[in-house]
């Protein structure tokens, strides 16, 4: 299977369409059948009060439910949605024309320079859901951060996890390496070999206010070692293949390799 993993920087509004578009479009040139955005990709990351406005319902996701069927390509993209009056940074999966799956970030930051709990509410689930490239889980960068979560997708045993980020640049190691990218290594490839599964992370890239995202998305195997990684801080779109459809054994067996 050959996903690509759309590393981007978008704009600070609603209006990211043609971007998504564009990258949709050249992942399918690419023979990709499945894309992945960075968390928020349709909106931007330093909303604030912006989200009560520039939300997003289901319907307004058409054109993305016409190129999944027209190119024959799953789309996993980061948004501000709108649910019964509550308002949730969400990932969703598109697939074949429709909406497979929602997942709302369950753990929001509230520390520093992050303020998600002011202005989105929490999800409260995090499911497990099928696609044609078999078992699927999503969850959205903080919501790694928590055993509660990786205990949740490690008893799902999927066979593909997503995790979508808007994970800024900071605290450099004194070998001049990023000890956030350091931390998330070992957090993604813990709860690859934890899970038994591919682990597909998309980080974004570019400046909002004065905070910087470092990109650096990868694909970990299920044992936990790096398939493949874009580059920091610059913009790319990075196509891998991995297996699709691997049995719980065989992903066992593979941790060993």
């Amino acid at each position: 299977m050959r996903i690509a993993l759309s590393q981007i920087s978008p704009k600070l509004s609603k209006d990211n369409f043609k971007l998504h578009v564009e990258q949709i479009e050249r992942a399918k040139s690419e023979g990709a059948k499945l894309i992945v955005f960075p968390e928020l990709s349709m909106n931007g990351y330093m909303l604030m009060d912006a989200v009560y406005e520039d939300y997003f319902l289901e319907d307004d996701f058409s054109q993305f439910y016409k190129l999944s069927l027209d190119l024959d390509i799953d789309i996993v993209i980061g948004a501000v949605m709108k649910d019964r009056d509550k308002i949730y940074n969400s990932s969703l999966y598109i697939s074949n024309g429709k909406i497979l799956s929602i997942h709302h970030k369950n753990n929001l930051p509230n520390y520093g320079m992050f303020e998600e709990a002011r202005f989105f509410f929490r999800g409260e689930a995090c499911n497990s859901f099928n696609t044609k490239f078999g078992k699927s889980m999503m969850v959205i960068c903080e919501d790694l951060w928590s055993s509660k979560t990786i205990d949740t997708i490690s008893s799902n045993k999927p066979d593909i996890l997503f995790v979508i980020s808007n994970s800024p640049t900071r605290d450099f190691s004194d070998d001049g390496i990023l000890s956030i990218e350091k931390k998330w290594l070992r957090i993604l490839s813990t709860t690859a070999i934890l899970s038994a599964t591919y682990v597909v992370f998309v980080n974004r890239v570019g400046f909002e206010d004065g905070i910087g995202f470092w990109g650096g998305s990868m694909v970990i195997t299920p044992d936990g070692k790096v398939k493949k990684r874009a580059k920091l801080f610059e913009k790319e779109l990075l196509i891998c293949d991995i297996y699709d459809n691997i049995s719980n054994i065989e992903k066992y067996l593979r941790r060993g390799e």
